[in-house]
C-alpha cells in the first residue's frame, strides 16, 4: 500500500491527495478562500479543478490590490492619517502580502494535484 504524500507547503485543511474524500477537503477549503458567492455557481461546485483556478485567479487578484495598496499608501493617506497610523497600514499591507504568497502556493498544489500531479515522499 502506498502512503498517501502532500508536499511542504500542503494546506493543513486540504487531506493528501488520494486519501479518502480529499476532493472534498480541497472543495471546502477552496471556497472558504473565494468570495461567497461562488458558492452559488453550479459550475464551480460539480468541477473543482475549475474552482481551483478560479481561487487561483482570486488569491493573485488579492494579491495586485495589495501591492497596489502598498504602493501607494504613503501618498494616498498622508493627508488622511498621522505617519505613525499610515506606518502601521504598511505594516498591515506587507503582512497581508506574506500570508497571500503562502496562500497562492497552497492553491497552486491542490490545483496540480487535481489536475493529477502526485507527490512522493522524500528522504
Amino acid at each position: 500500500m502506498s502512503r498517501l504524500v502532500a508536499p511542504p507547503g500542503w494546506p493543513a485543511a486540504v487531506r493528501p491527495p488520494d486519501a479518502p474524500r480529499w476532493e472534498v477537503t480541497a472543495e471546502s477549503w477552496l471556497l472558504d478562500l473565494c468570495p461567497p458567492e461562488y458558492r452559488t455557481y453550479p459550475t464551480l461546485r460539480r468541477h473543482v479543478v475549475v474552482l481551483a483556478r478560479f481561487a487561483l485567479l482570486h488569491v493573485e487578484a488579492c494579491q495586485a490590490a495589495c501591492r497596489r495598496g502598498l504602493s501607494e499608501a504613503r501618498s494616498e493617506l498622508r493627508d488622511v492619517a498621522p505617519s505613525d497610523v499610515i506606518e502601521a497600514a504598511v505594516e498591515t499591507w506587507l503582512s497581508e502580502d506574506s500570508r497571500l504568497s503562502a496562500v497562492r502556493r497552497e492553491v497552486g498544489l491542490v490545483e496540480d494535484a487535481l489536475r493529477g500531479t502526485r507527490y512522493r515522499a522524500r528522504l
